[in-house]
């Protein structure tokens, strides 16, 4: 314990006082012209340095100020990955305000209910799109004053356009740059710097309040954990309403003076990076399903002598990352082994989907599945795992490529206290919480208890060396007729290993056995079919065809085969329609929502222990 608070004063004396506004100078005035924020233009990039960006901010927080906006209001933001929303965000903090960006899938009610929650007097939205969904609800919230709009603008005094923002945003600081320099310094590192909305799998979503200080003790043991490199490329795609995002591709860079390129679009994430190279990648783990399954269905196409070589290189570089695990040792022969595979073949392969160049490879926010991770650990990619959430400004526990073992979520990062309560559950404390839920104080004394613990909800366990691994959700264990414990997350691991299956829910507490819910995965399911010449119109008629049903009912046995027999699925249903967070079985994060499973499919479900 000792030593935990020894590390943790050490880094809290690095970041006295730190805040967004002083690190942004530092990074533009010893970094004018390193390239910070690149937008897809065209076929190529439109850029702005580090010395830009800050010029643009300070416009941008002048032009918030001349709005009305005060020390501690809010803005809220709702547009794609763009330069444009940082630069927003950055904005509202230097004028003293508080950036709240919105999750893009929200329903009207929920945007009103976030916007309302938050106070917002200031929105900045993308354009018509993104104008639809708060149209509805605009009438409910009198205190947001102003709209900007990124594109298509429509008439009245309440919307107003981009450029014409910063247009008033240059003239007011060329006019008075004291004011904003007033502004940008009075903020503290206790002053919030965001508010983030949980995507909630039940009820009305509760906001986060992150301070300056929360932020850059998160930066700093991050940085501690990837030990990247000064001034590195890097891809911003996920959204800014989830914590990872933001400190990784907001917040970090200010530090390491990265060069961020915006994915506007997920569709187009493979040829972005084949692009940018990035030295480091986070990914949820549907993003890394979603790549080894496209990858698997590249190299099924290739001739059988060709596969063979692939797998054989594979294993070697599985054999490797094995190897490399924190108390496992490397063996000459295994080292050789790699070194020759990934001189003939992996380096190749990394080279071709744009990892050549990655030192930090992770993924978080749900578990990944072995076999996704194993398959990447193949190319000589240490996948790896971080664990935290939005209340904890995210991670609290992460592997590092240094120190690593697959299959769990890491050590506690440096500073940060982990236990496991009586009950199984992952307690945490440190710098890293939040304060508590805005508006919510029920909620804030049901996740920080007396002693400062925030409960994370979580069921988990610790080994001998510190390594963490999360089991499941504590209110999602399923428990069946017999009385065993089991984890559906598990169980829909090993269902997600076959790449024709896109989502699983297990579904059996109370019941005799576990059955499970599948979809298609929409993108890989017409390149199998092709491939074995089946024809078809649609999803749902595809997932009614008997070779497909036979593939799927053969990844079912796959994954029993790796299960106990208490956690095997006896029966299971195919769906002809995909999950999305629009059709509301997914969080934004792409988590999945069990209770609108359970209610949409509760038929489904029932069928499969009667019929």
């Amino acid at each position: 314990m000792a030593d935990v608070l020894e590390v943790r004063a050490e880094i809290e004396r690095s970041i006295t006082g730190l805040t967004l506004c002083e690190q942004l100078r530092k990074a533009a005035e010893q970094y004018p012209d390193a390239p910070a924020y690149s937008d897809p233009d065209g076929d190529g990039w439109s850029t702005l340095t580090y010395g830009q960006a800050r010029q643009r901010v300070l416009e941008i927080a002048a032009g918030f100020a001349a709005l009305g906006l005060e020390p501690g209001d809010a803005v809220a933001l709702m547009m794609v990955n763009r330069s444009e929303h940082v630069l927003a965000d950055l904005g509202a903090v230097h004028a003293g305000g508080v950036g709240c960006t919105i999750y893009g899938t929200f329903a009207p009610d929920q945007i009103a209910f976030v916007a309302g929650d938050v106070a917002a007097k200031v929105a900045v939205i993308g354009g018509p799109e993104e104008l639809a969904r708060w149209e509805p609800v605009l009438d409910r919230l009198p205190g947001l004053r102003t709209i900007i709009m990124l594109e298509g603008a429509p008439g009245g005094d309440r919307f107003m356009a981009w450029q014409d923002f910063l247009d008033l945003g240059r003239s007011r600081l060329e006019a008075d740059p004291a004011a904003v320099d007033a502004r940008w310094q009075a903020v503290s590192a206790d002053d919030p710097v965001t508010v983030l909305y949980t995507s909630g799998t039940t009820g009305q979503p509760k906001g986060v309040p992150l301070t300056h200080a929360n932020v850059f003790y998160e930066v700093a043991c991050t940085d501690r954990l990837a030990d990247l490199p000064v001034q590195g490329t890097q891809i911003s795609y996920l959204t800014y309403a989830h914590i990872a995002e933001r400190v990784l591709s907001l917040y970090l860079p200010l530090v390491k003076i990265s060069h961020v390129y915006f994915c506007t679009d997920l569709a187009n994430l493979g040829a972005t990076l084949g692009q940018v190279r990035p030295v480091l990648f986070f990914g949820v783990p549907r993003v890394w399903e979603k790549m080894m399954a496209r990858l698997v269905a590249v190299l099924s196409t290739q001739p059988e002598e060709q596969q063979q070589a692939v797998r054989q290189a594979m294993a070697a570089g599985v054999a490797w990352v094995e190897a490399g695990q924190y108390g496992h040792t490397m063996t000459p022969e295994i080292e050789a082994a790699y070194e020759k595979a990934d001189g003939s073949l992996l380096s190749i392969v990394r080279g071709m989907i744009g990892f050549d160049r990655a030192q930090w490879t992770a993924t978080g926010a749900a578990p990944l599945a072995g076999e996704v991770q194993r398959f990447f650990a193949g190319l000589g990619l240490k996948v790896i795992d971080v664990y935290g959430m939005t209340e904890t400004t995210g991670a609290f526990t992460g592997n590092a490529p240094g120190a690593y073992r697959l299959g769990t979520v890491g050590q506690a990062e440096p500073g940060v206290e982990v236990r496991i309560a009586e009950d199984g559950e992952i307690l945490t404390r440190s710098p890293l919480n939040t304060r508590g839920y805005l508006n919510r104080p029920e909620a804030t004394a049901e996740l920080i208890d007396a002693d400062g613990w925030v409960h994370t909800g979580d069921i988990g366990s610790v080994d001998e060396d510190g390594f963490y691994r999360v089991v499941d959700r504590k209110k999602e264990l399923i428990i069946t007729a017999g009385g065993e414990n089991i984890s559906p997350a598990e169980i829909e691991n090993h269902l997600k290993e076959h790449p024709l299956i896109g989502q699983a829910l297990a579904y059996g507490d109370r019941r005799p056995y576990p059955v499970a819910v599948l979809t298609l995965d929409g993108e890989i399911a017409p390149g199998w079919a092709q491939s074995r010449g089946i024809a078809y119109e649609t999803l749902a008629e595809l997932a009614e065809h008997p070779e497909v049903l036979k593939e799927v009912g053969g990844a079912v046995e796959a994954a029993n085969a790796k299960l106990a027999r208490v956690q095997q699925v006896k029966k299971w249903a195919l769906l002809g329609t995909e999950w999305t967070p629009e059709s509301q079985e997914l969080t934004p994060s792409l988590k999945l929502k069990r209770r609108v499973v359970h209610s949409k499919y509760a038929d489904l479900i029932e069928g499969l222990y009667t019929d």
